[in-house]
């Protein structure tokens, strides 16, 4: 683990690409690391550069999504080109990211590690030394790959050197943190490293909070340079809540004549409502060199996961363009229940629900490394992977009225601090997932590199113990880069995903697995060591897809679509000029839409575009001061429904993030602001009903020592 002090030579590692050196004639020609050029093993589960990967990947180090303020999973997503951070704005239930329109899967070292909605607790970024994403299809080596990309998350190992800190934190919401990082021998063959985090925080959202107990045990045994050996534990304890209250429309983005309604109000039962967790996680690493040219991966996780969700929901899905009502009184026109004059009464749905996850999952491969002619040279993988999921529910709804302008949280029912009557399991699904795959990358006299994949998945999936589906599936992939001229890579690819996934659609069935295809070309330019920018286009299908069901009332209901197309173009550059000073730059243009439709997909903008800089500035012996700063776009999108078939259109909006550190000898005191000019703006909102808040300004100090 780096100190924060070298965030200014490590803060643009946005990776597609081995770490450069650039010539900074003002600076005493210091090396500036950016890992542009270092690859990643993620894409092809070797150590290749990403210039020799026709597929883009980009690695987010810690210290630049700690750099940039992010305080979950999601908001390390916010400066990648092709990704849609937080769609539905911050919520303290999951982390979510479109990637090229689609949801992302989120895999943890390379093995899936969630499964179906609402039955887990976030992922924790101080517990990770970099989040990853493949944009495009990787199923070939994951078998179970969303089709736009996935997100990775590389856990932090034992070093052999003594290092680490330890820190406080204060912010917005009243936040109170105390963490620490610290890794070392144990003696010659044997590192230990423990992470641990402590918060009690609140959150944008009045009533719910956001603490966290978290602890990370790991050891590493090198008996011999050939072998390595690391084994990795998680608890994690969570308490808090949904900051997500699926504000009706009239009252946000659609006026009421009471005003619009607060981004901070809480639509529940303070010490009801709660999003509460516990996991579990055991994890282990081995890696084994037969010589030179043979390398043996094994990679194993177990998973237990139990959670709590009880939450409340404006009934504003029957009637979105007016859900407002007067209970007891019918509508002799309609048989339902009258509209209220004054539009501040409402139906509240509240739903409870205690979720069992659990998860083994294992990759294993051989790698070797061999020539077929002097200018030619193979690395081989052959691999097979299995993977087990049971996610079990048991669940309840209850239904009351509010007036939701002034709410009367003590006349709300408890139901005793559990469930609201008839209880009963919803929800009871097993799979399993055994995969085999073949890669062959093929380097042609030092220049053009060419992947070719296949794969073979058999899948199981079972229902309250009845089988719902046995599938198989073969995967391909195929792709060229080559530098044709010094600096500049051409590339092309075609890769297929296959997805299975967990739980029901509303109509009870299972859901099937999601297939679909991509082609992708591009071209990567890198003139000098110091600079790198990415220009690709691709053109993705894709079949099964869960949406939105808008013939029920519930907001959680989902049906699969037929075919989904998503195309676009993207851009991803960073630099380092002259006083190191440091930058990246983004932009994306994606259209997605389920075909026959001809609208885009919703909550799914068509623009993107980001820009972040950083700068040091050394202020005498021993003091040094950070500055940095970014701007993010995310422009209009729109909803379609049978209440508006013109669509509901959410606004864009621009933020700006800012950051400084300044640091003396072994300490360093940070301040990172985010959303800085406190912007008010509505992340999604859907044409079923509801309003997502987006994210509002949050400020917050840290104070560190690094050993």
């Amino acid at each position: 683990m780096k100190s924060f002090r070298t965030l200014a030579v490590c803060c643009t590692a946005l990776v597609s690409v081995p770490a450069f050196a650039a010539d900074d004639a003002e600076a005493g020609a210091s090396i500036i690391v950016t890992g542009d050029r270092a690859g990643s093993s993620l894409a092809l589960k070797t150590d290749t550069p990403a210039i020799e990967t026709p597929q883009p990947v980009t690695v987010i180090p810690e210290d630049l999504y700690t750099a940039q303020g992010a305080v979950s999973i999601s908001d390390t997503l916010r400066y990648v080109a092709g990704v849609q951070a937080n769609p539905y704005g911050p919520d303290g239930r999951v982390d979510g990211g479109f990637v090229r329109g689609i949801n992302a899967l989120q895999f943890r070292d390379g093995m899936r590690d969630i499964f179906s909605y609402y039955a887990s607790i976030r992922a924790d970024p101080y517990n990770f030394s970099s989040v990853q994403v493949i944009r495009g299809p990787a199923s070939v080596l994951f078998g179970h790959g969303s089709l736009g990309g996935l997100i990775n998350l590389e856990s932090k190992k034992p070093e052999f050197e003594t290092d680490g800190e330890v820190s406080l934190r204060y912010g917005s919401h009243d936040r109170k943190e105390a963490l620490a990082d610290l890794t070392g021998p144990l003696s010659s063959t044997v590192a230990a490293r423990v992470v641990a985090r402590v918060r009690d925080s609140g959150t944008q959202t009045d009533h719910v909070p956001d603490d966290r107990v978290l602890f990370s045990p790991s050891l590493t045994w090198q008996p011999t340079e050939e072998t390595d050996v690391t084994l990795i534990g998680l608890y994690q304890e969570d308490d808090g809540g949904s900051t997500s209250q699926f504000l009706p429309l009239v009252g946000t983005i659609l006026p009421n004549p009471n005003g619009r309604l607060k981004n901070s109000l809480f639509i529940g039962k303070p010490g009801w409502d709660r999003y509460d967790g516990r996991l579990l996680q055991g994890t282990a690493l081995v890696s084994q060199s037969f010589g030179e040219n043979v390398r043996l991966n094994l990679k194993a996780r177990y998973i237990d996961s139990d959670l709590s969700y009880f939450t409340h929901y404006p009934d504003s899905y029957g009637n979105p363009a007016n859900p407002y009502v007067q209970p007891g009184v019918i509508d002799p026109d309609t048989d339902q229940l009258a509209r209220d004059p004054l539009q501040r009464t409402i139906g509240l749905y509240s739903d409870a629900s205690k979720a069992r996850m659990e998860i083994f999952s294992t990759d294993n491969n051989l790698q070797f490394d061999f020539n077929t002619g002097d200018a030619i040279r193979h690395t081989l993988l052959v691999g097979v992977d299995y993977l087990w999921n049971r996610v079990r529910k048991i669940g309840a709804y209850g239904y009351e009225y509010i007036d939701i302008y002034d709410i009367d949280y003590d006349s709300l029912s408890d139901y005793g601090g559990g469930f609201p009557d008839g209880a009963v399991p919803y929800e009871d699904t097993e799979q399993e997932q055994l995969g085999f795959y073949l890669q062959d990358q093929i380097r042609l006299i030092d220049r053009v590199s060419v992947v070719l994949g296949v794969r073979h998945d058999l899948v199981n999936s079972k229902s309250f113990g009845v089988e719902a589906f046995d599938d198989s599936a073969t995967s391909f992939r195929a792709g060229i880069i080559g530098e044709v001229v010094r600096g500049v890579s051409p590339f092309f690819s075609y890769t297929e995903s296959f997805e299975p996934i967990a739980g029901t659609a509303s109509d009870g069935n299972p859901f099937r697995p999601k297939q679909g295809h991509q082609f992708e070309g591009g071209i990567k330019f890198h003139p000098t060591d110091a600079t790198l920018v990415t220009v690709t286009a691709y053109h993705i299908k894709e079949n099964n897809r869960p949406v939105d069901d808008p013939s029920t009332a519930d907001p959680l209901d989902q049906m699969q679509a037929g075919s989904l197309t998503s195309k676009g173009i993207e851009l991803e550059g960073n630099a380092v000029l002259p006083g190191k000073l440091q930058l990246l730059a983004n932009f994306s243009y994606n259209e997605a839409e389920v075909e026959g439709t001809e609208v885009q997909l919703d909550n799914v903008p068509k623009y993107n575009a980001s820009l972040w800089a950083t700068r040091p500035f050394e202020l005498g012996e021993d003091l040094s001061l950070l500055l940095g700063g970014g701007v993010r776009y995310t422009g209009a999108h729109r909803s379609y429904g049978p209440a508006f078939p013109d669509g509901v259109r959410t606004p864009g909006y621009t933020l700006v993030d800012a950051l400084a550190e300044l640091s003396w000898q072994n300490w360093s005191f940070r301040i990172n602001a985010t959303n800085l000019l406190g912007k008010r703006f509505y992340s999604a909102c859907l044409a079923r009903g509801d309003c997502f808040m987006g994210e509002e300004r949050n400020v917050f100090g840290t104070v560190s020592y690094h050993f």
